[in-house]
């Protein structure tokens, strides 16, 4: 007893495991994502947790899904890079599987797996930000998750750090994700190949490829790991201006941890150095004031499925 599933729905990929109440993952499932269909992505999450059903006593199921959920938990309003728009995910899904299914964003549900049970769960009052293709972020204050008065607080890759700067798939211009997320890095990235300049010239040689269009934010990681100037140049501007958001977090929340998680954050020190230095140089009052620690996740990828069957317990116990 006390098993639930947490399920992180991306937009290539649905994977799902069986978690106990210590956040450990037992038997996990993976299906494809069918992106550009709501029918076939309902049935994919539904096959995915009916096979782990079979095999288990299963209390409730948690989904993260990447986009904006109503405060009930059951409906996803709008998610960018899936077909779901007012679909009542929840009660699909519930209706299938015959268990109670709570839906969450994915930035919360990882949010969450990392207060419960990884770098933050010691504190009671965290920001978790996921620095990848784009910037998630979750906020934990007084041991609960901020959800806002509709659900979708925390949107932290879209504060506006640039008026009229870069344009940002949510139709803005200037979030802090167009500045210091993997898809920035690889936009000036590719920007330093097109210009020419003798030191991305050896960045594109010491990779190995010579269209810039090929370039990728792994690839420039693992060059600045091997000491690329060009290559510690970017990840350094990239920490730069995470440091700068990480400063208006901590005045807006005051948690006593940030998490840094994302498939950035395989930058490590090459990231976090540059951004603490800014952080420490951006908060106002700093002298006069606590300072958070900030550190890296401790999940990884697994974050978002415990997070979301962790989140998924708490109204079957509480009921």
């Amino acid at each position: 007893m006390g098993l639930t599933i947490g399920i992180d729905v991306g937009g290539t990929k649905i994977a799902a495991g069986v978690v106990g109440r210590d956040g450990t993952i037992g038997a996990r499932a993976h299906r494809d994502t069918p992106a550009g269909s709501v029918d076939e992505t309902a049935q994919a999450i539904c096959d995915a947790a009916a096979e782990l059903i079979a095999g288990h006593d299963v209390e409730a199921v948690g989904i993260g899904a990447a986009g904006f959920v109503s405060s009930d938990r059951a409906t996803v309003l709008f998610a960018p890079n899936l077909a779901w728009r007012d679909e009542p995910l929840g009660k699909r899904v519930a209706d299938v599987l015959k268990v109670p299914v709570v839906v969450e964003n994915d930035a919360n549900a990882a949010a969450w797996g990392e207060f419960a049970f990884g770098a933050a769960k010691d504190v009671e009052h965290m920001v978790c930000v996921t620095v990848g293709t784009g910037i998630g972020g979750g906020v934990v204050i007084g041991g609960e998750l901020l959800r806002g008065a509709h659900g979708v607080a925390a949107e932290l890759g879209h504060m506006r750090v640039v008026p009229g700067g870069h344009r940002c798939g949510c139709g803005a211009r200037g979030c802090l994700e167009q500045y210091a997320s993997g898809r920035a890095l690889v936009r000036e990235g590719r920007a330093q190949a097109e210009s020419g300049s003798l030191a991305a010239a050896q960045l594109m040689s010491v990779i190995g490829i010579t269209d810039p269009a090929e370039l990728t934010g792994p690839m420039i990681t693992e060059a600045a790991a091997g000491g690329d100037p060009c290559a510690v140049e970017l990840l350094d501007d990239l920490g730069r201006w995470l440091g700068e958001g990480l400063a208006s977090f901590a005045t807006l929340f005051d948690p006593s941890t940030i998490v840094i998680g994302g498939g950035v954050s395989a930058a490590k020190d090459l990231l976090l150095n540059s951004a603490q230095v800014a952080f420490e140089k951006n908060l106002p009052a700093r002298a006069n004031r606590p300072h958070p620690s900030i550190v890296m996740a401790q999940l990884g990828n697994d974050a978002g499925i415990i997070g979301a069957a962790d989140l998924a317990r708490r109204p079957v116990e509480n009921r």
